[in-house]
């Protein structure tokens, strides 16, 4: 038969003090100026204390006069379940955990050992003093050691916060150190704070999926209208997650015609793809639809990704997408929505053609002034067919590969063939790219998921307060009138103040043209005076 001692509640591990006990600490400190030793401490056998807790803070400070660092080493349980003996140890005491280390271990043997008395309290029983290393001098290097730097549970929820806010670390530890007046003033080191920083990251991780479901419990409370889809796999983890708002489903309502979708982010634990699904409201403010995070970026995780989309969107398929030209995103645009348009970014064309056409593309070479202007001022196709096999001939690229492949499929990007098709003045995913430059000011690089959620909600709530702020001036403001024209009137009262604003650009710039009528109600000519 097997026997076990059974254990019983542990005793409390300090004896209740009288109130007028001067603890042994501070009688140390009043007595510091009758000794004539140059120690305020001095661990010696047979000094009491009330608590472990406060054995340990009068050999700490005696190890930090001296010039080491301690921590608990061994201990050991009575019959009662309680402890009844406990060893404080030097920081360098026991072997390293492998050799040829750079362990700071030396099997130091300095140490006090601390036995419980009948009172419940604590006292010194053995006392080691001697230590087999160097003693540290300079407050800068003892504050590296683990008993000798202290960051309080407010400074650990100030660090949280801004952590969870993107701060960087140097400014972190920065702001802490107006809080203490000065930073030398802090009790703890800059690589102290990176220890407590990783911790946060990994307690953050922890049970992340059940976290983020919690997260979006919460949201749903707040706005009936939220909802969230998932993709699992055959191990049901993770494979795709997308989420909306109803504030982002009202926008899509009124302003979902052109979208842009780009999956450039990935700054999260997971190093998955991040998606945006943005448009443009009546502000021409970037207006976000749903984020969605996925494993990979195949033609089967996009055709959910599409699909999913319109559905928490209502069944609202959009007139036009502008992506990268990521080819598994584009087939996956034909498969789902093959009645759309689809345009390519404009803003990575003309990236891969710097890459592509190295001392052709230089900031001065005339090639590149010439290939801007075709790409941004011809209207028509045969105006920019033309224009293109004239620069092509002219500067002798005709065998280029990069300028045969993009003008096979210029039907993708060039301005001409969008004539007609309503963009919202999107030639580009620029709008997506500002979203995620936008989501890394309030993401941390590394972010578990649920952190991630947390920090694009208070994305999408300052894209509303800007918005807020728009319709205020729209509703309240005045307008300047430039040229005050009936047509100019008249888009001052339809217009928001913005949109009437960059039309007041383009009707003062109109002036510079004179117009003559070829045919009547058909066909004009405009001629730009200098």
């Amino acid at each position: 038969m097997k026997y076990c001692r059974h254990k019983r509640g542990a005793m409390l591990d300090e004896r209740a003090a009288s109130a007028d006990r001067i603890s042994t600490l501070e009688y140390a400190f009043r007595g510091f100026a009758e000794r004539s030793n140059p120690e305020v401490l001095c661990p010696l056998i047979g000094l009491t204390f009330d608590s472990l807790g406060e054995a340990y803070d009068y050999y700490n400070v005696y190890s930090w006069e001296c010039g080491f660092g301690i921590r608990y080493g061994k201990s050991r349980i009575n019959m009662k379940g309680s402890k009844c003996m406990h060893e404080l140890v030097c920081n360098c005491s026991g072997k390293p955990t492998k050799e040829n280390s750079s362990s700071c271990r030396s099997q130091c043997a300095a140490m006090i050992r601390l036995l419980r008395s009948d009172d419940d309290g604590w006292y010194i029983c053995e006392y080691r003093a001697t230590h087999n290393h160097q003693m540290l001098v300079t407050c800068t290097q003892k504050l590296h050691f683990p008993s000798h730097w202290h960051i309080d549970k407010y400074t650990r929820e100030l660090v949280l916060q801004l952590r969870e806010n993107n701060v960087n670390l140097s400014k972190v530890y920065s702001i802490i150190g107006t809080f203490f007046g000065r930073i030398k003033n802090v009790p703890f080191t800059k690589r102290c704070l990176k220890t407590l920083c990783g911790k946060i990251s990994r307690d953050q991780a922890d049970e992340d999926v059940r976290k983020n479901m919690d997260i979006f419990s919460n949201m749903k409370e707040k706005d009936s209208e939220f909802e969230y889809s998932v993709r699992v796999d055959g191990e049901s983890r993770i494979r795709t997650l997308m989420w909306t708002n109803g504030g982002s489903k009202l926008q899509y309502h009124h302003f979902g015609d052109v979208i842009t979708f780009d999956t450039t982010y990935r700054t999260n634990i997971y190093d998955m793809p991040f998606g945006l699904f943005v448009g443009v409201n009546n502000h021409f403010q970037s207006v976000i639809f749903a984020g969605v995070l996925m494993r990979d970026e195949k033609i089967e995780s996009f055709n959910w990704v599409f699909r999913e989309f319109v559905k928490l969107m209502g069944g609202k398929i959009p007139t036009t997408i502008l992506t990268d030209q990521a080819r598994a995103m584009e087939v996956a645009i034909e498969q789902v929505w093959p009645n759309i348009t689809h345009g390519w970014c404009k803003w990575h064309v003309m990236k891969k053609a710097k890459e592509s056409l190295g001392t052709h593309y230089h900031k001065r070479s005339e090639f590149r002034i010439e290939f801007h202007k075709l790409v941004q001022d011809m209207l028509t196709i045969k105006e920019f067919e033309d224009s293109w096999k004239f620069l092509i001939s002219k500067y002798g690229l005709e065998n280029n590969t990069f300028l045969i492949q993009i003008f096979e499929v210029r039907h993708k990007w060039a301005k001409p063939y969008f004539s007609g098709k309503f963009c919202a003045k999107q030639t580009s995913t620029q709008r997506s790219e500002s979203a995620n430059h936008m989501l890394k000011n309030y993401i941390p690089t590394g972010c578990p998921m649920n952190l991630f959620v947390k920090q694009y909600s208070k994305l999408l709530f300052d894209r509303d307060q800007e918005e807020g702020f728009q319709e205020k001036r729209t509703r309240l403001s005045g307008v300047v009138l430039k040229v005050n024209i009936p047509i100019e009137r008249h888009a001052s009262k339809i217009y928001t103040r913005t949109m009437f604003e960059m039309f007041g650009s383009f009707l003062f710039a109109s002036g510079s043209y004179t117009v003559e009528e070829l045919i009547p109600k058909r066909k004009y000519i405009a001629t730009h005076q200098n």
